[in-house]
């Protein structure tokens, strides 16, 4: 049973950590985390991370929810911003105080969501790197976009998620395109890369967009689909069991792989279509 919740937001502050502040905005940002991206990105030890996440459920800062395994058994949970997350985000960014009703029904339909599992892998890419980063002081994933915040800025393409990785002194833009399996291909790549052409005639950056695969029998069957075609567009692709950050990714038309450092990436304008938008959305390790 979780702990008696403070019906002051105020009350709580005390028991608010800079890491819980951090975790906050990631979910505030990202929507939902399970307990094994949370660890990776944030602590060190699985049961540290177990009974903070626990410790903030009690405070009514976290909530979360979990499935049955067929066969038996549950899937690890999932960790959402309870209600006084809500409250405690909404002051930080100055946005209307949620209702207890409110913050009920985000948690509900994120729990019900068609596209969960979608978010869940859109998400997994940049915790890899970040938890790369982390092993790896010379990297940096120095912005994560949401598909959301991605689409509000660049308002014409419709990409999973935006980042920038650097290494040492040198920095790439990239676009996310996380693949489940569950679309067709050709229609997906073929409406989703002329997209990303008018941006860039736009004059907005020419970053790659990177296709993150379910297997390698996907990522065979697109390179096929770009054989000659959208060559104005960077495309390079890699398969879930890869860490991003190494030597996995294979541009369109090349027959070796190269580290994400590696991938070619004009900046173009900083943000194509809101030259009045202030840049509060990056997340650093």
């Amino acid at each position: 049973m979780p702990q008696s919740r403070p019906a002051s937001l105020l009350a709580i502050y005390p028991h608010i950590t800079n890491r819980d502040r951090l975790l906050l905005q990631l979910l505030d940002d990202h929507q939902v985390l399970t307990t094994d991206q949370i660890h990776r990105m944030l602590f060190h030890a699985r049961r540290t991370c177990q009974i903070r996440l626990g410790e903030l459920y009690g405070l009514g800062l976290l909530d979360r929810f979990r499935f049955a395994r067929d066969g038996g058994g549950s899937h690890p949970w999932h960790w959402t911003l309870g209600h006084h997350g809500h409250r405690f985000q909404a002051a930080a960014h100055h946005r209307p105080e949620p209702t207890l009703r409110t913050s009920r029904q985000t948690a509900h339909r994120l729990s019900a969501n068609p596209h969960l599992t979608h978010l869940l892998t859109a998400n997994e890419f940049f915790v890899r790197l970040t938890a790369h980063a982390r092993q790896h002081p010379e990297t940096r994933l120095d912005r994560w976009w949401s598909e959301s915040l991605t689409t509000q800025q660049f308002r014409t393409i419709t990409a999973d998620g935006h980042g920038l990785w650097s290494n040492t002194d040198t920095t790439v833009g990239f676009f996310l395109e996380a693949d489940t399996g569950t679309e067709p291909l050709r229609s997906r790549v073929v409406t989703k890369l002329d997209r990303y052409a008018r941006l860039t005639r736009r004059g907005g950056p020419r970053y790659p967009v990177l296709f993150w695969l379910g297997s390698e029998h996907r990522e065979e069957h697109l390179h096929q689909l770009l054989r000659g075609e959208h060559d104005d567009v960077p495309v390079a692709t890699a398969t879930h069991t890869r860490q991003p950050a190494e030597t996995v990714w294979l541009p369109a038309g090349a027959t070796g792989r190269v580290r994400l450092i590696e991938l070619p990436s004009d900046h173009g304008q900083p943000v194509a279509d809101n030259p009045n938008y202030h840049d509060d959305g990056d997340f650093a390790c």
